[in-house]
């Protein structure tokens, strides 16, 4: 059984087997700047991971896996106790697959899958016998996943360098007098440089901060009041129109 301890040590590039999986649970998790010379699917069982990357950051809720490409550099951070496993592929098993960080929707499928992988013996061979089948099964169903919307591109233009990411973004016009450009200039920057106005930026912000703080379980209300939403309503009214789902459907689904 692949199951690491907080203390172990481990790097994927150091194992001569194409497919590796392992399982861990941890807590205060702060993995540093990084990369894989090979591909890694790592899906949270219970709890959050914060994934780092150079130009976006990425929220990976429970029961729902990041895809991280070949010689991404990332930095995963847990703040509560996460239960994760990650699994870990050869980059020509990956040719045509997903060239870009996502973070996927797991089903039934792929985490029984997932599970049988990181399960496994770290010596385990799946080249052999059923292997093939499972690993290919295994890509396919990634290929497959739904994508979730909690990725959020930053800005590099100097004048945000001190827009602090763990406070809500303000409105346009306040931000505008504290960095010293017209609204329009920051629209146009955050455009250029996100893919997004800034309005929708900071919508993506609050859902990437809501469904942190429904999976620590607070309350609507107090989500709701700390992202600056009039009422419960108005807030479980957002997050059903950024995801499709109630809050309580999207954890539990």
């Amino acid at each position: 059984m692949a199951w690491l301890q907080p203390q172990d040590a481990f790097d994927p590039d150091q194992h001569p087997q194409r497919v590796l999986g392992i399982a861990a649970q941890l807590g205060r998790h702060d993995s540093g700047m990084h990369r894989h010379g090979r591909a890694q699917l790592l899906f949270a069982r219970r709890g959050c991971i914060h994934i780092t990357l150079a130009d976006q950051l990425c929220l990976l809720p429970p029961t729902r896996a990041a895809w991280i490409p070949a010689g991404v550099t990332h930095r995963a951070q847990m703040q509560g106790i996460v239960d994760y496993r990650s699994l870990y592929f050869d980059p020509d098993q990956c040719q045509g697959l997903l060239q870009q960080v996502q973070v996927l929707e797991v089903g039934e499928l792929l985490a029984a899958l997932l599970e049988r992988i990181a399960q496994a013996d770290l010596a385990t061979d799946w080249s052999k016998g059923s292997g093939p089948h499972l690993v290919a099964l295994c890509l396919d169903e990634i290929a497959r996943a739904r994508r979730e919307p909690t990725l959020l591109p930053l800005p590099k233009d100097r004048r945000l360098a001190g827009l602090d990411m763990a406070l809500l973004p303000p409105a346009l016009g306040v931000l505008a007098s504290q960095v010293g450009a017209s609204p329009k200039t920051l629209g146009r920057i955050f455009q250029r440089e996100t893919g997004m106005g800034y309005q929708q930026w900071r919508q993506q912000w609050r859902l990437l901060k809501a469904i942190e703080r429904l999976a620590a379980g607070d309350r609507h209300s107090a989500i709701a009041d700390a992202l600056g939403f009039a009422s419960d309503s108005a807030f479980v009214a957002f997050f059903k129109q950024m995801t499709g789902l109630s809050p309580l459907a999207y954890l539990g689904a």
